[in-house]
């Protein structure tokens, strides 16, 4: 009679353990999308600079709000890529003169 109640405990445990992996791949698992997403954003982001380095002119000695570089486009409009590879345009008064180190 013994047996049924070891089975049981046994059936239990390892209820138990199935439910405690399957949470712990799911927080592993969001640790691999949000690596991924900032490699994604990275390469993005390098793309677009590198494509905007070919294509249109870099705004030589002026910068952006944060120190970025400013392109200039075909319609001499002004901007900057930000960390996610998208192109910001930026109004007059957001450009201003490199600090000299």
């Amino acid at each position: 009679m013994k047996t049924p109640i070891q089975v049981g405990k046994f059936l239990f445990a390892a209820a138990v353990g199935v439910m405690i992996s399957l949470a712990g791949q799911h927080s592993f698992a969001q640790g691999i999308d949000s690596t991924l997403k900032k490699i994604g954003n990275k390469t993005a982001s390098v793309a677009v600079k590198g494509a905007s380095a070919v294509t249109d002119k870099i705004y030589k000695d002026k910068e952006g709000p944060n120190g970025e570089t400013v392109y200039i486009d075909k319609k001499d409009r002004k901007f900057i890529v930000n960390e996610k590879g998208k192109k910001v345009y930026l109004k007059h008064n957001q450009i201003h003169d490199k600090k000299k180190n």
